[in-house]
């Protein structure tokens, strides 16, 4: 081999890209004065192609493959080149790499609620975000409505606009699909492949990009919403809700009993609870008459019972006999009511003292033997 030959070898070039970014969608080969020698090596890996242009004008695409660049390959641009018979010298020519691998990773969402009139709740507002994946299908088209004369386009460089898109087809989506709020989650993946195909409609062909995965990872109801839904769950579970105030009143009167260090606070609070569940069960069997029976009399005194610092009440004469029996009203304990001059110690209140010293008759005598 002469040195001729040994220095035309030395000084055939190179056209590849190694990508080492995962989000890189175009990449231009940079070259001075877009010069390339003759017999240049073009090596295009898996997941690209190679786009020549030449002066604004759109050339030969090249496919994964190893080529020597010549004539009888790039028809296109010998065309545009004016190369009858072939050419020696250096020519001028930008090449651009598009990625045709996916993209993953990608995300989009709601940038605002959207209204919806649903069929539970009537008017309510709705949030959405998912994930999604990017692929280039059309590299000319991808270069001449978005790239331009870029030496690189980003994924983030288009994903606002394919957020927008996609946010603007789950709009059209949900508004049309009368899908109940309650039945969203069970529509996830149904949706995800409708909503996929209405925005590959809208970017394959223009941008000449495609979504080959879309994913709907969560439809919400704003907090307020979501908070009633709660109290309604939790309403339904618990059943029968006087039952279940009794029963929680019972536990604190427990808690409270097992508590001495409570003081007066905490007598304060079981009198205060055994007064309530004297008051439901007073209510209970008035609810539980029967129509035909007559109105009830006309309410009686009404009393207040000063306990640790704080006014008790108003409690009616039944209601202050159960408290005075279970120990909750001593006769030291202050009472009031209207007629009153001021507080005064119940033993010492005519109405309430007969309950203190209430005792039981004395036991019938026992039978005479047979």
């Amino acid at each position: 081999m002469g040195f001729l030959d040994k220095l035309r070898g030395e000084l055939v070039d190179i056209v590849e890209w190694i990508d080492d970014s995962r989000h890189t969608l175009v990449w231009r080969f940079p070259r001075f004065h877009n010069q390339i020698k003759n017999g240049a090596q073009l090596i295009v890996r898996p997941g690209q192609v190679a786009v020549f242009v030449h002066r604004g004008q759109l050339a030969d695409v090249f496919e994964p493959g190893h080529y020597t660049l010549k004539t009888d390959n790039m028809p296109i641009l010998s065309t545009l080149q004016g190369w009858a018979h072939g050419f020696d010298s250096p020519f001028k020519a930008e090449v651009y790499f598009v990625t045709t691998r996916q993209m993953t990773d990608l995300k989009w969402g709601t940038p605002n609620p959207i209204m919806l009139r649903d069929a539970d709740f009537g008017p309510i507002r709705l949030r959405a975000f998912g994930t999604y994946t990017l692929k280039a299908i059309d590299p000319k088209a991808l270069l001449t409505e978005l790239v331009g004369t870029d030496s690189s386009f980003e994924a983030e460089e288009v994903s606002e606009l394919l957020r927008s898109i996609i946010g603007t087809a789950f709009a059209d989506m949900i508004g049309t699909s009368k899908v109940a709020a309650l039945d969203l989650a069970s529509q996830y993946q149904e949706m995800s492949d409708d909503l996929r195909k209405m925005v590959c409609e809208r970017i394959d062909d223009e941008y000449g990009l495609e979504v080959p995965q879309l994913f709907i990872v969560n439809i919400s109801l704003p907090e307020a919403v979501e908070k009633a839904m709660d109290t309604r769950s939790s309403m339904g579970v618990i059943g029968d809700m006087n039952q279940f105030q009794q029963y929680q009143m019972g536990q604190a009167m427990v808690s409270a009993a097992e508590n001495p260090a409570g003081g007066g606070a905490a007598e304060g609070m079981g009198l205060g609870m055994g007064f309530a569940m004297a008051n439901r069960m007073v209510g209970g069997a008035g609810m539980a008459a029967p129509a035909s029976a007559p109105p009830p009399p006309p309410p009686g005194v009404q009393w207040h019972v000063a306990v640790d610092g704080q006014t008790q009440g108003p409690f009616n004469i039944e209601q202050m006999a159960q408290g005075i029996s279970s120990g909750q009203v001593s006769d030291t304990s202050q009472v009031w009511c209207t007629g009153m001059a001021g507080w005064s110690a119940a033993g010492q209140v005519s109405q309430l003292a007969g309950h203190f010293n209430a005792s039981p008759p004395p036991p019938p005598p026992p039978p005479p033997p047979a």
